[in-house]
Order: structure tokens, then C-alpha cells, then sequence
């Protein structure tokens, strides 16, 4: 596994202004929980996905980080699949930033402190990596969801510093192809501000733990999130494509985007 880099960006957040951030961060996740309790069970999902991408926005900026999206007009406004690169947990909120949408997350976040519990009300769907019984389930889950709301995935089935993609899983490709909507590629990459270049601070890797990566971008702040959305996967190609033939399309277009 490769090792981070113990400097990462050029200029560390005083310690005032992380203890700073970090009381912040606890509020806003407190307000989170308040809405998720008495707000979420009495709105319709437009204004549930306003919530969440209010949150999420306030969130990076608390974080100081700022989100640039490219390729937004390739997205189809009906629902589609989203199949992503994976850098940290931080990705969920980003991409709930530019478009609130609902996630399928490895079984290990749903048992996260506060975490866990707000992505399973927000509707993430859990997956045992290890079980390919489990995954079938969750596929019909998705083909349910499909027909009503995007998802997004992570099918390298775990995190990266982003310098690179491994390679797709396809199994949960199969959603797509039995509700028959369009796949998408997403790029996220982190940047340093500083520097231009790729920033590893919000790499969540390894036996990291959440606070730890937590406390990594709050002491290496000034950060970019990019999201690029790639073309589909051929038009009318979704439903003669099996599952591997899209996740490698996605895998492919992922590894030469980065």
C-alpha cells in the first residue's frame, strides 16, 4: 500500500484555526442529525435532496474546499447510474454538492459513529464486499431504485490516493443493464490550491481511520475538488452490454481521464 506523504500541501492550518474547524465540523454534524430525526420524515424527496446538498455544501466549506465540476451538461435528468473513482469519504459529499443522489457504500461505513447512521437514513444502500449472495440482493435493490432515482457507485470496492484506478468489479454493473439506463463515469480528483497539483490529504486508505483523515484535511486545508462527468456509455449500447463490457467502458475512460 502506498504510504502518504507526511507534508502534503505546502502550508499547515494553524492550530487555533483547526481547533476552530473542528468544532464546526461537530455542530454541523449535530444539525445534520436534527434534520435527519424531525425534518426528513415529512418531506417529499426534491426537498430532501435540498437539504442534502445544502449540507453537503456547507460542509466542504467548512473544510475550505472548493468544488469545480466539468462535463454537468452531460447528465441526463432522468434517472441514470454514476460509476466513480474512490479517494475518501469525503467523495460522498462532493458529489451530493453537485448532485444529491443516493450511494452504495461497503457494509463497514454503516457501522461508522454518527456517520453510519446518517448514511442510512439518507438512503445508502450497504454491500458485504465478500459476499456475492449479498451483492445479488443489493442489485435488485438497485434495479428498484433505478426507477425512480440515480445511484452512484464505487466499483474499484475500496479507496486510492487517485493517482490511479483499479480495476472495476462489475457486479453491481448489472443494476443498469436490467432497468436499462445510461452508466456514467465520474473523475474526482483533489487538488492542492497551493500547488496545482494532486493533493493526498483526503486520501483514506489502508488502516486509516475517519478521524484521522478527518484531522488530515483539516491541517492540510485550501483544497479543490474536481468532479469531471465523462460521456455515457453508448446510447442504446446499455442494454446489449454485460456487465463487464461496463465496467471496463467506465474503468477505461476513468484511467485516461486521470
Amino acid at each position: 500500500m502506498k504510504q502518504l506523504s507526511p507534508n502534503f500541501d505546502l502550508v499547515e492550518t494553524p492550530k487555533l484555526l483547526r481547533i476552530w474547524v473542528w468544532i464546526q465540523i461537530w455542530a454541523h454534524v449535530i444539525c445534520g442529525v436534527c434534520t435527519l430525526s424531525f425534518a426528513f420524515p415529512f418531506l417529499d424527496r426534491r426537498n430532501k435532496d435540498r437539504k442534502i446538498q445544502r449540507w453537503s455544501k456547507r460542509l466542504l466549506n467548512i473544510f475550505h474546499i472548493e468544488l469545480v465540476v466539468q462535463g454537468a451538461h452531460l447528465l441526463e435528468n432522468t434517472p441514470h447510474l454514476i460509476a466513480s473513482n474512490h479517494i475518501s469519504w469525503l467523495d460522498i459529499h462532493v458529489i451530493n454538492t453537485f448532485e444529491p443522489i443516493r450511494f452504495v457504500a461497503k457494509s463497514e461505513v454503516e457501522g461508522w459513529p454518527v456517520f453510519g447512521w446518517m448514511a442510512k437514513q439518507l438512503g445508502t444502500v450497504f454491500i458485504r464486499r465478500d459476499s456475492a449472495r449479498h451483492a445479488r440482493q443489493v442489485v435488485s435493490q438497485m434495479v428498484e431504485v433505478l426507477n425512480t432515482e440515480s445511484i452512484c457507485i464505487f466499483p474499484e470496492g475500496t479507496s486510492t490516493t487517485g493517482d490511479s484506478v483499479l480495476p472495476f468489479k462489475p457486479n453491481l454493473f448489472e443494476s443498469a443493464i436490467a432497468a436499462k439506463v445510461p452508466v456514467y463515469p465520474l473523475v474526482i480528483k483533489y487538488l492542492s490550491k497551493a500547488t496545482g497539483t494532486q493533493s493526498e490529504s483526503p486520501a483514506f486508505i489502508g488502516d486509516m481511520g475517519l478521524l484521522e483523515s478527518m484531522s488530515n484535511v483539516i491541517t492540510n486545508r485550501n483544497l479543490v475538488a474536481q468532479i469531471t462527468v465523462l460521456p455515457a456509455s453508448p446510447k442504446g449500447q446499455v442494454s446489449i452490454m454485460d456487465r463487464k463490457q461496463l465496467a471496463n467502458y467506465c474503468q477505461e475512460c476513468i484511467a485516461n481521464a486521470l
